[in-house]
């Protein structure tokens, strides 16, 4: 579930930088479609940090035209679950699919009433708290999205509480935790480029910008593992 967790999110995620780098080349400035959404501490959060583009049309174009929060508590949660549903509809018109949207209206409910949003802990280990109970049910929604039916992702679940070995996942994915790795640490040397002046003068003062996306370039091309179309082509 982690390991899909981190390749949808990638896939999604460099999908949308791709299309959004090409139109650059032609003049056009796309906004970003994902903001790191798995640093979430809310549902609400995620939802304004993952597939932007996407939700922001559902929130736009269903759950606002249907009244919103301003028609009373009741029927706004009515209008989330209706607008959550359609979403997993949109990806797939089969049960799992619909599943994954209600369980992410139900997340968002619970947010509601219990007000979990205005919970703003100052300690960073209650941050922290936060963002690793928003990104655990993530990854029990996920396993909805993944799984190709109902019975598959039930099964997922009883395996997770079954404690059996099922092989290496090292020397099974090497190539595709080389590439997690190589992404984890590209965002943290670009987090550090952006916020350190020192650090920037030396990439360019040594060239090291070349340097790097050259070492990037290689490791593509010698990891790449066979040839594989992008999930957001099945939808």
């Amino acid at each position: 579930l982690v390991a899909f967790a981190f390749q949808i999110y990638c896939d999604f995620s460099g999908y949308s930088l791709i299309a959004k780098g090409l139109a650059k080349y032609m003049g056009y400035h796309f906004k970003m479609n994902f903001n790191h959404p798995y640093l979430s501490k809310s549902f609400k959060e995620f939802w304004t940090r993952w597939h932007i583009s996407l939700s922001s049309w559902f929130r736009d174009y269903v759950y606002i035209p249907l009244g919103g929060n301003k028609k009373g508590k009741l029927l706004g949660i009515f209008f989330m679950y209706v607008t959550m549903v359609l979403s997993g509809f949109w990806h797939g018109p089969a049960f799992h699919f619909i599943a994954w949207g209600f369980l992410h209206a139900f997340y968002l409910m619970i947010e509601r009433f219990t007000k979990w949003r205005r919970w703003n802990p100052q300690v960073s280990f209650l941050k922290a708290f936060k963002m690793l109970t928003v990104f655990v049910l993530v990854l029990f929604a996920w396993n909805f999205f993944r799984a190709n039916s109902m019975h598959q992702s039930i099964q997922v679940f009883k395996n997770l509480v079954s404690f059996k070995a099922s092989g290496d996942f090292t020397l099974l994915y090497f190539n595709a935790l080389f590439f997690l790795g190589l992404a984890a640490l590209i965002e943290i040397v670009y987090a550090f480029y952006i916020r350190k002046l020192a650090l920037k003068s030396v990439y360019q003062r040594y060239h090291l910008d070349v340097v790097f996306v050259a070492c990037c370039i290689v490791g593509h091309l010698f990891f790449r593992g066979p040839e594989s179309e992008f999930i957001y082509f099945q939808f």
